[in-house]
């Protein structure tokens, strides 16, 4: 058995007693005296426990929104109704998944190690269950970090066209874009499915009306790309989006359509680089600087 996973065993292993106790909010100081006693009493082989601390703090200080994005993607199970193991696992899990480093833990492997915590001390059907949860969100993400083509993939049974825009206002002599936050912590741009005889632009522009109460004018097309997503509903899609260069005026923005987002934001040009984005989502910021600039 490798040191991570007996850390993730303890790290489980922590929060079962918490959680069990509905303590789980009763802080980090606590919980790391449960996990040393823990770690003596069943596990004195994990000499290093600073990773498993890791895993406790953070699942505890993110606690509210990996609950949040267990209800998201299990809809049919209430989260009090998720045995207390499975819902401990899906928490470690996600956080590797989505707040973890992607060098040191690979999103794959986030996913097959929850599945064997859920298969060692869940139920008979914990591990099919983890794994659905986890890979349907995984999908959802259109597997950020892997090469966003379609070519090699297991075909699709339907396939969805998508528009939206990275927008921009210009205000106090510098430029604003506007970004929407989404539940896996990620900023991206609005975007919406394109309806039937709808122009891609009327489409991003619609988009931005809807979803964050914008009006905007098309500047340029940006880029398009596809990628595989699975819908409870059909199985996997492809879902081939179009970006666009919108322009606005600078003012306040609402949050009007919830569903996968919870905040909307101006950055300025110099705080890009600082935020946490989808592969395909940040070159387009180079692009849309150089469009802009052409323009003036």
């Amino acid at each position: 058995m490798s040191i991570r996973h007996t850390a993730r065993i303890v790290t489980l292993q922590t929060l079962f007693e918490l959680d069990s106790k509905n303590e789980l909010s009763s802080g980090s100081e606590y919980a790391l005296s449960i996990l040393i006693r823990i770690r003596d009493e069943f596990h004195p082989e994990l000499t290093d426990t600073s990773f498993a601390t890791s895993l406790v703090k953070n699942v505890l200080s993110r606690a509210i929104t990996l609950d949040d994005i267990i209800t998201r993607a299990a809809t049919d199970w209430p989260l009090e109704k998720i045995g207390i193991i499975d819902r401990n696992v899906l928490r470690i899990g996600l956080l590797e998944l989505i707040f973890g480093d992607r060098e040191d833990t690979p999103p794959k492997v986030a996913i097959d190690e929850a599945i064997e915590l859920a298969k060692e001390f869940g139920g008979e059907t914990s591990g099919k269950f983890v794994n659905g949860v986890l890979g349907a969100i995984y999908k959802e993400m259109g597997e950020p970090g892997k090469a966003e083509s379609t070519k090699n993939e297991h075909k699709a049974k339907d396939k969805e066209y998508l528009s939206g825009a990275l927008v921009y206002a210009l205000f106090e002599g510098e430029y604003h874009f506007a970004l929407v936050h989404d539940v896996f912590h990620f900023w991206t741009l609005s975007k919406s499915k394109v309806r039937e005889g709808e122009a891609l632009e009327d489409a991003a522009v619609r988009s931005l009306k809807e979803e964050i109460s914008l009006d905007i004018v098309i500047k340029d097309k940006l880029s398009e790309n596809e990628y595989i997503a699975n819908k409870p509903d059909v199985g996997k899609v492809v879902r081939h989006v179009n970006y666009f260069l919108g322009e606005a005026e600078y003012g306040p923005l609402q949050l009007l359509k919830k569903t996968g987002l919870d905040d909307v934001r101006w950055f300025k040009e110099s705080e890009m680089a600082t935020l946490k984005m989808y592969p395909d989502i940040k070159p387009l910021f180079a692009k849309a600087l150089l469009s802009i600039n052409n323009k003036q």
